[in-house]
């Protein structure tokens, strides 16, 4: 009976979950869509993809659509026999962002299960988590792999307690390696990477408590041997995707560099550390995972436009000269965030209820949990700190396996969200439940961890301005003292009422705490004053980041790129500052697709007037020199750092030929100018002179000055490719694209000599044949980043195929790994059936 209504609890706290995120979602229920800007993004880049597999059925794993063309491994292609993915897409049955608010709040209730068995509390914290700021900031710009991959966080987490907290070794298999295959199914490796982190302190901790025998060595073993068996057969249901990743990664910007110069080594593997260790958090910043303003919101809040307006008010009336308008312009940046990184959508608020429990959890929580998640607390916050604490992201970039494959390490704090939540209910748990901590024990702590923070929200509300600052660095060299001093009252005004707000959560909570010790409270009704009062808090903050304005009309979430302006399009967009993007680059969508529409041959445009590298408006209707991605080809982001990005009138026209960019963009989005350019290479052409280099940054320098139409330049670890290949001119010869799909080509040669065919399409070592006449040749690099065959005298039909090998050796894998988890969980479930009387007895 018992065991009946604890499902029916279950039951009802999942409806809670469903009616949570639909609440916090109302615009779904008008059929209107999010409108995300890398969402927006993906959408322009992955068109050639979703075309293809719309068209044909079929699925390419490389589009020309950006920056010349590279893999889809990261662009949303699709794996055959991709059971685990299968899963993923059916438990996010929900529309956005429902699919993902559900998932956070249940994977986490899985999880509170686990580690106390009371769904209360269970459901407790799954609001506490679920609710974290940060999930909903990085919906609303379109981060949903990252935002996928931490649904599982939880869960897989459940799942190796299960294995060594509670000694259920089947059904922690059965989850751990489930939840292990979906996280990385997810294909966020970033944050998969960073719960591994924290996850190394669990098995220290478990290690350790073994070694005191505080657990059998026996049970430590078993359980460490399961979990490892469970993480490498759900890697391996993913196999695909991360043969096809891992293949892919080498020859990215997060693969070793090829150049040398005065930010990087030649060899040397992952990104640069300034690149990385751009959004750093302010070691002072941490704090507003208690206060939400503490070093502002976002850079673009609401009352931001309020305040830039009083600015230029104040600017007007004050400034004299031109020389002090141009000292204040470089003080200028967000006007309500004030903290240590570029810029940021918001703060990465944990709630302020939260961090009071989680510290009184690390008093109140059972051991076994409590130095683990402390552990790894700490060092998330120490290695979000970035370029504010060098000494350790120095360790870690230099030393720690794939650290620095990974940008932006603000982000880690998602392990913090996951873990405060966790402690914070088990510390919860322990205080109204565990009779060995007794009353004296209680109610000091709680005076102690009450009373000094309470106490130290007094003193930032009432020494606030001295001790925060409330500016930047910048802006007290280059501000005049009536600007700081109005953007230091505004702010501190900011920041003074998320404190005040935090200050009567915690005392509300403290409050609850203390009459329930004193039982003039009920457990149940102190839960549920924590309960409404952090879900309050919580809500309201993350409805400055995500809400209604973010949703919009279905056809322009699904359709972003518009060609034709209307009354109809002016009315829905409404000063809606989503929708006002897409009205604003309607003339530019025109003319790009009016070039495609024109000029059917394939092609690629060079587009100046949104950013190369910022946007896929171009990608949306024809192949991009530019694009949006973060994982770029190395060799091509190599040359558009020495080309594109750094404009030489000279050098940069030799790289666009060379790229084939048949028309070039200029002016802006409202009059953009369309120039043809009659000296693009074209798709292929044939030379005779090759200029052999030693290394890579004379190959780089050499395309920039060399007649790139006769002359090819060579690494000379490539000389022996031309043994018994020679090359002589025919300016007779000629080689013309007769076919183009993403992932075939087809060419159609005549010449007199041998020569060597030079491909405007981009190297890339794995996965791309080349037959001449049907019958598969080897193929070089040319000119630092093109392909390049030779190609003997006479008429020849030329093919060039896109067939990677991982993906089928990948998809074999996958299926088996799959069929051993079923298998496995399959005879597991018959045996502990089978074996219910001998199972072990459970431990608290």
């Amino acid at each position: 009976m018992a065991k009946n209504k604890n499902l029916i609890y279950i039951a009802i706290s999942l409806v809670v979950f469903i009616v949570l995120a639909f609440l916090y979602s109302t615009p779904v229920f008008s059929g209107k869509q999010l409108f995300q800007h890398d969402i927006v993004q993906y959408r322009g880049g992955a068109k050639e993809l979703l075309d293809y597999r719309a068209n044909t059925g079929n699925e390419t794993y490389w589009s020309d659509s950006m920056f010349g063309g590279m893999p889809t491994y990261q662009m949303g292609s699709q794996f055959k026999g991709d059971i685990i993915k299968k899963i993923d897409s059916n438990l996010n049955f929900l529309p956005r962002p429902v699919n993902y608010l559900f998932l956070l709040f249940a994977g986490f209730f899985l999880l509170g299960m686990v580690v106390v068995r009371n769904w209360k509390y269970a459901l407790l914290g799954a609001t506490f988590f679920g609710l974290s700021t940060y999930f909903y900031i990085i919906i609303a710009a379109g981060h949903n792999g990252k935002v996928n991959t931490i649904e599982y966080f939880a869960p897989l987490l459940a799942g190796i307690l299960l294995v060594y907290i509670r000694k259920q070794y089947i059904w922690g298999f059965i989850v751990t390696t489930l939840f292990m295959g979906l996280q990385i199914a997810a294909n966020h490796p970033q944050m998969t990477y960073y719960l591994f982190l924290a996850l190394g302190f669990l098995f220290l901790s478990e290690l350790i408590r073994a070694i005191q025998k505080k657990t059998p060595m026996k049970h430590f073993l078993i359980s460490s041997g399961i979990i490892a068996a469970a993480c490498i057969i759900g890697v391996g249901m993913n196999a695909q995707r991360i043969m096809a990743n891992s293949e892919y990664v080498k020859e990215t910007v997060r693969g070793k560099q090829i150049l040398t110069n005065d930010s990087h080594t030649s060899g040397k593997s992952g990104m640069d550390k300034e690149s990385m260790l751009m959004w750093s958090y302010g070691q002072l910043e941490t704090l507003n995972l208690f206060i939400p303003r503490l070093m502002g919101g976002g850079s673009q809040e609401p009352e931001g436009k309020e305040m830039m307006n009083k600015v230029q008010e104040l600017v007007q009336e004050n400034v004299g000269s031109q020389a002090e308008m141009d000292r204040i312009s470089k003080g200028f940046s967000g006007m309500t965030y004030w903290g240590d990184q570029p810029g940021t959508s918001g703060p990465a608020y944990q709630g302020a209820i939260v961090c009071f429990l989680a510290l009184l959890g690390f008093f109140f929580a059972w051991k076994k949990y409590r130095y683990w998640i402390l552990g790894a607390s700490i060092l998330t916050i120490l290695l979000a700190w970035g370029s504010n604490f060098m000494p350790l992201s120095d360790f870690f970039i230099d030393f720690v396996p794939f650290y620095n494959k990974f940008r932006a390490p603000s982000s880690i704090l998602v392990v913090v969200e996951l873990l405060f939540p966790l402690i914070a209910i088990l510390g919860l748990y322990r205080f109204f439940t565990d009779e060995k901590l007794t009353e004296e024990y209680k109610q000091k702590i709680l005076t102690y961890v009450s009373g000094g923070t309470l106490g130290l929200l007094l003193i930032l509300l009432i020494f606030g301005k001295s001790l925060l600052g409330f500016s930047t660095e910048n802006e007290k060299t280059y501000f005049s003292p009536f600007l700081l001093d109005y953007l230091v009252d505004e702010r501190f005004k900011l920041f003074k009422i998320d404190a005040i707000k935090a200050f009567i959560y915690v005392a509300i909570t403290a409050a609850a705490l203390f009459l329930s010790l004193k039982k003039k409270l009920s457990q149940n009704i102190a839960l549920v004053i924590i309960g409404a009062v952090s879900l309050f808090d919580l809500w309201t903050v993350n409805k400055r980041y995500l809400n209604d304005e973010n949703y919009v009309d279905k056809i322009f979430a699904e359709n972003p790129f518009q060609t034709e302006s209307s009354d109809l399009l002016a009315e829905k967009v409404q000063g809606n500052p989503n929708l006002e993007s897409i009205l604003s680059n309607v003339n530019i969508n025109k003319t790009l697709e009016t070039i495609a529409d024109k000029d059917k041959a394939h092609y690629r445009i060079y587009n100046q007037t949104l950013g190369v590298t910022s946007e896929t408006n171009t990608s949306y209707f024809k192949a991009s020199i530019g694009g949006y991605h973060a994982v770029k080809l190395r060799r091509y982001d190599d040359v558009l750092n020495e080309y594109i990005n750094n404009i030489d009138s000279v050098k940069t026209p030799k790289i666009l030929n060379l790229l084939n960019a048949k028309y070039m963009v200029f002016g802006g989005p409202e009059q953009p100018q369309v120039i043809p350019n009659p000296k693009a290479n074209g798709n292929a052409w044939f030379v005779s002179d090759l200029k052999f280099v030693e290394t890579p940054n004379e190959e780089i320098k050499s395309i920039g000055v060399i007649d790139n139409k006769k002359t090819a330049v060579i690494a000379s670890s490539d000389k022996s490719y031309f043994s018994n290949k020679p090359v002589q001119a025919d300016s007779t010869a000629f080689i013309n694209l007769t076919k183009y799909q993403p992932n075939e080509l087809e060419f159609k040669s005549q010449s007199k000599t041998p020569q060597l065919a030079v491909f405007s399409e981009v190297y890339y070592p794995h996965g791309w044949k080349v037959l001449v006449d049907e019958q598969e040749v080897p193929y070089i690099k040319a000119d630092y980043l093109l392909r390049a065959v030779h190609v003997p005298a006479g008429n020849h039909h030329i093919r060039m195929v896109f067939e990677p090998e991982v993906i089928e050796k990948g998809k074999w894998i996958s299926l088996l790994c799959f069929g051993l988890f079923i298998a496995l969980a399959a005879f597991g479930i018959f045996w502990m059936n089978k074996n219910k009387k001998k199972e072990l007895p459970q431990t608290v």
